[in-house]
Parts: structure tokens; sequence; C-alpha cells
């Protein structure tokens, strides 16, 4: 029962933060910021290069147990997650932005894993359609929905787009709590053997990359920090048969919740300093 509970909170999450993301835009906001090659090219760069050398290189540095090895890796290569969304309201940045930056890495995953996890993982065989069919109906397809419904049903999408906030974050919570439950006895398992420490520095690691690379720095971080556990789960669950490389992957997503949901609140804090110093007298000549 907690497992289907914890499928449908995922699914839920995942519908509406993107149904949330597409009420709001329009596919002219979406696509501006990719008409931008230097952008796009940071992003790919970032996401698809960087973030799996330093999986990598982490692996390597920390001699973790080829199943955990192969999770890391997996999760270097899976980008684009609509955890991003949450993830960029909580820091008050342009949630647009992150839509855009999902537009663009969501499709490349699909893509990118199966042809290249399974020249890096000898053994893997990974059919498109696998992670092509659950991220297209769980994140692309609600994002066109709510584009659509924008653009035909302007006054129901003001109504509903509130309502997909909060939603998301009780579908969150629960999924949160669920997978920490369910995966309780993996998590204990990890203990002294690298792997956190591995998940932790691959998180704070790719933030590093997105925030130095983005132009918009803030969601370029978070995005790039925030790996697309749904395609790793597929990939783990399906394609490999060890509960190590599953266990690394769960216990990344929850080490990059625990990571990332305090970098959004201190970086939500640091925006509203940065208008505060705006109407600050000292600052404006006593205006």
């Amino acid at each position: 029962m907690l497992s289907v509970l914890l499928n449908i909170s995922v699914v839920v999450f995942s519908v509406a933060s993107m149904l949330s993301v597409g009420l709001g835009s329009t596919t002219r906001d979406l696509l501006r910021k990719l008409r931008s090659p230097h952008r796009v090219a940071r992003a790919l760069i970032a996401n698809f290069v960087l973030v799996p050398l330093l999986a990598y290189a982490i692996g390597l540095l920390l001699a973790l147990e080829a199943p955990f090895r192969t999770g890391l890796m997996l999760l270097g290569m899976a980008a684009g997650a609509p955890f991003v969304i949450k993830l960029t309201e909580v820091a008050g940045r342009d949630i647009g932005a992150a839509g855009t930056l999902l537009v663009l890495l969501l499709p490349v995953t699909v893509f990118y894993l199966p042809i290249v996890a399974p020249w890096i993982l000898p053994g893997v065989s990974i059919r498109i359609s696998a992670i092509g069919i659950p991220l297209l109906l769980s994140m692309l397809l609600p994002l066109i929905v709510g584009i659509i419904a924008k653009a035909w049903l302007p006054r129901t999408s003001q109504r509903l787009q509130p309502i997909m906030g909060p939603i998301a974050t009780v579908a969150l919570i629960l999924l949160v709590i669920l997978t920490f439950i369910l995966n309780l006895p993996d998590i204990v398992t990890l203990f002294g053997t690298g792997a956190i420490l591995a998940s932790g520095l691959l998180i704070a690691g790719a933030f590093a990359v997105g925030y130095l690379l983005g132009e918009d720095r803030a969601v370029m971080g978070l995005g790039t920090a925030q790996r697309n556990i749904a395609a790793a789960t597929i990939i783990a669950t399906q394609s490999i048969d060890n509960p190590g490389t599953l266990a690394m992957v769960v216990v990344a997503s929850l080490i990059g919740m625990a990571i990332l949901f305090p970098i959004a609140w201190h970086l939500e804090k640091s925006a509203d300093a940065r208008v505060w110093d705006l109407y600050d007298p000292k600052l404006t000549g006593g205006g």
C-alpha cells in the first residue's frame, strides 16, 4: 500500500509541477531563452559533460563498489527533473526559466542515456521508449496541456494555477516521507560505504557547476544539481539487476533534497536582502 501511495505521489507531484509551469507560461516564454546558443551550450555542457565527469571522478576518488559507482554514474548522466520547479519557487526565482531548462534537458536525457550509458556501463541495455514514455506522460505532456489551456482557457488557467502549487507541495512531502520509510533498510546498509558522501559531493558539485556556468545562476545551479531521479530509477530497476545501484539512486534523491532545499531558502533570503537594499535610505541617498 505504501508503495502504491509513493507511486501516486510521484505522479501527482510531477504532473502538478509541470501543469503549474504550463498554466503560467506561453510557448514564447519557454522558448525565448533557448534562442541563445551560448545559454543552451552552457546548459548542455554542464549537465551532460561536466556532471558525468564529476560523478566518474567521485566514484574513483572514494573507491566506491561497482553497484554504487554505477548508480552514481546514472545520476550524473540523467538531467532534468520537475523538482527544480519547487526549488526555484522556494528560491523566489523565475519559474519560467526553470521550465525552459526542463524543456531543454528532458528530451536530451531521453536520447542521451540509451546512447551513452551502455558505452560507459558495459552490459547495460536501455530502450529509448522505457525512459521516454514515462517522462513524456508525467512531465512534458502536462506542460503542453497547461500551455494550451492558458492560450484557450485563460480564465480557467488563472483559477487553476494557484491550486497546483499546494498540490505539488503536499505530494512532495508525502513522497519524501514514503521514500525514506520504504527504503530505510537499504539506506542503513549504505553507511560506511562512501555512497552517502559520494551523493552529497555530486549534488553540491553539480550545483557549483551550474551556478558558475549559468546566466540565471540560481536556476541553473538548482536545475543542474537536481538530477533526474525518475530516469535513473527506471534504468536501475529495468536494466541493472543489483539492489545496490537502486539504493544509491534512492539515497541520492533524499540527500539531494536535504542539500538543495536549504540552498534554495538561502537564495530566497539573499534575493530578499538585495530587494531590501534598494530601499535602504543609506544606499539611496536618503530617498
